[in-house]
């Protein structure tokens, strides 16, 4: 389905001023026909009331051919089922008055509303769907829009359980496509971001793991949905942007709003990642005790500070290194005899 953008219809205010016109010509012609008829009943006054009260009780059909678009608003137009066209421009439109306007999302509102429950999935009580459907009718907004997806339970490459929420900005480019190739193009786009984001998180660990090929190029690489985020969120939105093409929708961004390991694998991780530190740290101050060690039997060897055999620089290695390694000051012992 192609769209079709209807222009040169922006005649609204003269067609309503016509209306309105004929409106009270048609109460004057009535009127007139009700004075003849008490004056001289006659078939020429007959007529006048006739014709007066059927255009009275007919003349607001061409009225529902005024059409009111504001900037970024969009009215697409079907006649007895064939789609005429689209109104895309704001302005004061008159159109064929049979012409019915059609958007089966209207009643739909996505999370920047407020009204979409912790799965991502569209939902509306009757209230809200009445004063939703009063407000906006049948008008496609055109505006960027944000779709929040909340939270949800992925497990990454290693298996391990991750909670992740992305935000979607999105617009529509296509009315017709949007209107016609998809049932409901907004839940249409709920649901493609939750398959999204499922295959996506699906390829990475939560951090970085050895032996693990994100890119598909079968060499192993250091890509992680904490460390990678933003390539992470580009892969969700092309991958999105290709499932809703046909819809008509445009992708503009995704981001990663929320990131974390499962509650019931949290505390397990968290130590995990306490103990790596640990590890790299000791790593660091070990390696940091034998430079001073080193440097240290160095500078008595030059200055013949004092002269030390094997056994007592093993033993001044092993005192240096419990001192500089200790997790607590080291006490102090005196020694008041002699060193031998």
């Amino acid at each position: 389905m192609q769209e079709k953008v209807i222009k040169g219809k922006k005649n609204g205010m003269a067609m309503l001023l016509l209306l309105l016109l004929l409106y009270a010509a048609g109460i004057a012609v009535f009127v007139l026909g009700c004075v003849k008829v008490d004056q001289k009943p006659s078939a020429v006054a007959v007529s006048l009331i006739v014709i007066g009260a059927v255009w009275i009780s007919l003349g607001w059909i061409p009225m529902l051919g005024l059409k009111i678009l504001k900037p970024q608003e969009a009215l697409v137009l079907t006649l007895f089922g064939n789609y005429v066209g689209t109104l895309k421009e704001e302005g004061f439109y008159y159109v064929n008055p049979f012409c019915t306007a059609v958007n089966p999302a209207a009643k739909t509102r996505l999370n920047q509303s407020g009204d979409v429950n912790d799965a991502g999935k569209l939902v509306l009580n009757a209230a809200t769907q009445a004063a939703t459907a009063e407000a906006i009718g049948k008008r496609i907004s055109l505006k960027i829009m944000t779709l929040n997806n909340n939270r949800q339970k992925i497990n990454d490459c290693l298996g391990n359980p991750v909670e992740i929420g992305i935000a979607v900005m999105w617009r529509v480019v296509d009315t017709a496509k949007a209107v016609f190739e998809v049932d409901n193009y907004k839940e249409y786009l709920s649901l493609q971001c939750d398959s999204a984001l499922r295959n996506i998180v699906r390829i990475y660990p939560y951090d970085v793991a050895p032996n693990v090929d994100t890119t598909g190029d079968g060499i192993a690489d250091e890509g992680s949905l904490r460390g990678s985020s933003e390539v992470v969120a580009e892969r969700i939105r092309n991958e999105i942007q290709s499932k809703v093409a046909d819809a008509g929708l445009e992708i503009l961004e995704a981001r990663i709003t929320y990131l974390a390991y499962a509650p019931e694998i949290a505390a397990v991780m968290l130590q995990r990642q306490q103990a790596s530190a640990i590890i790299d740290a000791r790593k660091m101050i070990v390696e940091g005790a034998v430079g001073m060690v080193e440097m240290a039997l160095e500078r008595l060897d030059e200055k013949h500070t004092v002269e030390l055999d094997d056994e007592r620089k093993a033993a001044m290695v092993s005192n240096l290194l419990v001192v500089l390694c200790g997790n607590h000051d080291a006490q102090p012992v005196v020694n008041s005899g002699s060193l031998y």
